[in-house]
């Protein structure tokens, strides 16, 4: 297949030869991307069609992020059909060979049937409602432990760690020892199921089934990333020995095989790029790592990883960019300038050292100038004249504004620059109004709110 890159270019073609656009996200590190590369688009009649009929154009979602939280369709890979105009048409995951070929026939047909296919003005996001209560959402957390196998739901079963995080906070607020077991049966249950990689250490992306089986056996930077740290906390606060050697063997695992050639840590086990927002969650978690193990040189060398990266991605007044590949690209998106702060936030803690603060308050500064949304909180991109079709959208995503929120609470902290309190207030205000929707996430509020105020 000759793919073509997510480009003006790109779309303007498939609106000069009028054809839909055939978009394929994949990942280094998905199989299932890979099986279809080896058996639908090798397949001779496919090729054929699409080259005929649509405008291919492929984003690896690593690389893209942004693009793949607006066109995923259900995993990886998605295969969508979109208009000219970067308007969904409709699509899918995996799609296998013997039904391509139809599946290719139908779609092209019906864009041939419409004369004019509309321009698709970018959909607006409706705005945040009004706060729930707290209580409300602390119930939406946890009515979904799963008591008999750890974690939250049913199956498939991701490792989620903020919920974790947050009833460690609770039981250290209050003392209240009722939280003490949602933490150690899922920690367990991950650590001696099928999630951790017995032979080659580290944890895969999820497992398939309640029990923790089957696992998908990718493992990414950023997955094991927020395990460090939840092991981190768990060993912090419960002084439990077997989190404390989980911390020691996750430290082992992320600084031996995610370690990038070019210095940082690579996105998974399958990609050698290293991206700013899971290198800053990494720093983040072996800083973490380091006190709990009272290990110095930990804390050494994820400094020198993590300013490799960072002295990479980063433009003065421009924050940070998303990857490094001999050019530095994807600037503005706002999880790589919320995690990068954070980790600059604890290495000042640690270390003392103004520098790390100076720069997390210019970062923060670029990201209220480029990602604030006069609505109220901050948008998960910066716009560009460039943009196609959804990503014309001004998203507000839930996590990222509370994630936001607890960073400028804790730079308010760190530097005394009250200017940001409003800022904090309003990302935590765009958040406020979906908790009850959001499930075990919804910890990801609770934390804000603690670290906020309201």
């Amino acid at each position: 297949m000759d793919w073509l890159p997510w480009t003006p270019d790109a779309f303007a073609r498939a609106a000069r030869e009028r054809k839909p656009v055939l978009l394929s996200i994949t990942a280094s590190w998905c199989q299932a991307c890979h099986e279809m590369d080896r058996t639908t688009y090798a397949d001779a009649r496919v090729e054929a069609l699409i080259h005929a009929h649509f405008i291919p154009v492929r984003i690896d979602t690593d690389r893209r992020p942004d693009i793949n939280e607006r066109y995923n369709l259900g995993g990886w890979p998605t295969t969508a059909f979109l208009t000219p105009a970067g308007e969904i048409l409709g699509g899918g995951t995996f799609v296998p060979a013997d039904r391509m070929a139809s599946v290719l026939r139908r779609v092209a047909d019906a864009f041939a049937s419409r004369a004019e296919w509309p321009a698709g003005e970018a959909r607006a996001e409706s705005a945040a409602g009004d706060p729930g209560d707290d209580r409300h959402a602390l119930d939406r957390v946890f009515e979904t432990f799963d008591e008999e196998h750890g974690g939250f739901g049913i199956e498939p079963k991701f490792p989620l760690t903020a919920p974790l995080h947050l009833a460690l906070t609770l039981y250290r607020e209050d003392g209240d020892t009722r939280w003490i077991p949602v933490v150690e049966r899922t920690l367990d249950a991950m650590a001696d199921g099928g999630l951790r990689d017995a032979a080659s250490g580290g944890y895969f992306r999820y497992a398939v089934t309640r029990d923790w089986q089957l696992p998908h056996r990718e493992k990414l930077l950023e997955t094991n990333a927020a395990l460090l740290a939840v092991f981190a906390d768990a060993a912090a606060a419960l002084g439990r020995r077997v989190d404390r050697d989980r911390v020691s063997d996750l430290v082992a695992f992320i600084t031996r095989e995610l370690r990038a050639p070019g210095g940082g840590f690579a996105g998974s086990d399958a990609d050698p790029m290293a991206y700013m927002d899971s290198n800053a969650a990494a720093a983040s978690a072996l800083l973490a790592a380091s006190t709990v193990l009272e290990e110095p040189d930990i804390a050494r060398d994820a400094l020198a990883s993590f300013e490799r990266v960072v002295l990479l991605c980063y433009r003065p007044g421009h924050g940070v960019a998303h990857l490094f590949d001999g050019e530095a690209r994807v600037r503005g998106l706002l999880a790589d300038q919320v995690a990068t702060i954070g980790a600059l936030l604890d290495a000042h803690a640690m270390t003392g050292d103004e520098p790390y603060g100076m720069m997390a308050e210019e970062i923060a500064h670029y990201m209220v100038r480029a990602l604030w949304d006069p609505r109220g909180g901050f948008r998960d991109r910066a716009p560009s004249a460039d943009d196609i079709g959804l990503l014309k959208t001004g998203r507000r995503p839930f996590v990222g504004n509370c994630e936001a929120a607890r960073a400028l609470a804790r730079l308010v902290q760190a530097s005394g620059d009250h200017d940001f309190v409003p800022r904090a207030q309003g990302a935590l205000a765009a958040a406020a109004g979906s908790p009850d929707h959001q499930g075990p996430l919804a910890a990801q509020y609770l934390l804000a709110v603690r670290d906020v105020g309201r």
